[in-house]
């Protein structure tokens, strides 16, 4: 198709298209009220509501559209993540912040694989749910999912890390505070603590402040490393699966979305991006986030993820407990 033949069908495809991105939305707006009402992460909320008006991307009008926003939206959200970091942040940290990270994001991708080999899953599934646990969750989640190559059983998958991390995520902004504590972990540590291990933005915020300033300050900057993390993931992923034999619907070996990301971070250093327009790209990465999830949701048949069973559930929270230890280990080796 010439260039010329696409933007002349752009009038039509784009009216196509409109009543499924509006439906994802709308999901995503009620999703969001639930969140900031009942203190719940919004894209637990948009995928459970995403599941129950499933209906819309198999009758009508909506399928266009939800396809397009589980895709192309998401990648989109996932690339205005690089708005929220800098270089001077990753320098702040201090390089056992830093080693901490790195080592614990690496250590848990890899149990995520060693996990998927015991419990007689594929190494997709351990990456998926390594660099959800690892990385950021149901953003990593999102954003991993995106270059792996399609299968029938992908979706299913993605939609059980996503509820499996955000709950997980949840359990752990309650809980960890007291581990902290019993652990004797100073205000910096504590940070350091949350920022690594749980899932999550707003639940890492969440718990940091609810014990200081200083612990959500750290705490923030450490989990917008994690956040950078998924550059090299994502580029390592790729670049595997398209060395693998049949890998050949893999994405690029540097996607579109993983280099706007990349290009974001280093323009966000240079200085040049006002506050105001962090701030708000911010804002629009986390509602395309929520909108692609929604719409990911509406994609899924609630019988399909009632029959993962109980091995992948073992399975991610062993991962969480791994990296739990892993960080408390890596703490009291090495100066906070």
């Amino acid at each position: 198709m010439t260039l010329r033949s696409r933007l002349e069908a752009l009038p039509a495809r784009a009216k196509a298209q409109t009543p499924g991105l509006l439906a994802s939305f709308i999901v995503a707006l009620a999703a969001t009220f639930l969140s900031e009402h009942y203190g719940a992460s919004a894209m637990l909320f948009a995928l459970l509501l995403g599941m129950a008006v499933n209906f819309l991307s198999t009758e009508g009008p909506c399928a266009p559209g939800i396809a397009l926003a589980s895709r192309s939206v998401l990648r989109i959200g996932v690339a205005l993540l690089g708005m929220r970091i800098t270089f001077s942040q990753i320098e702040a940290s201090g390089w056992a912040a830093l080693t901490i990270v790195v080592v614990s994001v690496v250590a848990t991708i890899g149990f995520g694989f060693l996990c998927a080999r015991l419990f007689g899953f594929n190494r997709q599934f351990g990456l998926l749910t390594g660099g959800a646990v690892g990385i950021c969750g149901a953003s990593a989640a999102l954003a991993i999912a995106a270059v792996l190559p399609h299968h029938e059983k992908k979706e299913r998958a993605v939609i059980f890390t996503v509820i499996g991390v955000s709950t997980l995520s949840t359990v752990a902004m309650v809980l960890y505070p007291i581990v902290a504590r019993s652990i004797g972990l100073d205000s910096r540590a504590t940070g350091i603590f949350f920022g690594a291990t749980i899932h999550d933005v707003a639940q890492v915020v969440g718990a940091g402040y609810s014990v200081s300033d200083e612990a959500g300050d750290t705490a923030t900057v450490i989990k917008l490393l994690r956040v950078f993390m998924l550059l090299p993931v994502i580029f390592v992923t790729s670049a595997v699966l398209r060395m693998r034999r049949g890998a050949r619907s893999a994405a690029p070996a540097l996607p579109g979305f993983a280099l706007a990301f990349a290009a974001l971070v280093v323009v966000n250093s240079i200085g040049v991006i006002s506050a105001a327009v962090q701030s708000a790209a911010s804002e629009l990465s986390r509602w395309c986030l929520v909108t692609a999830i929604a719409a990911i949701g509406m994609k899924t048949q609630l019988k399909e993820v009632a029959t993962v069973g109980l091995k992948p559930i073992v399975m991610m929270i062993g991962e969480t407990l791994f990296l739990m230890l892993l960080v408390v280990a890596l703490l009291a080796i090495l100066p906070s």
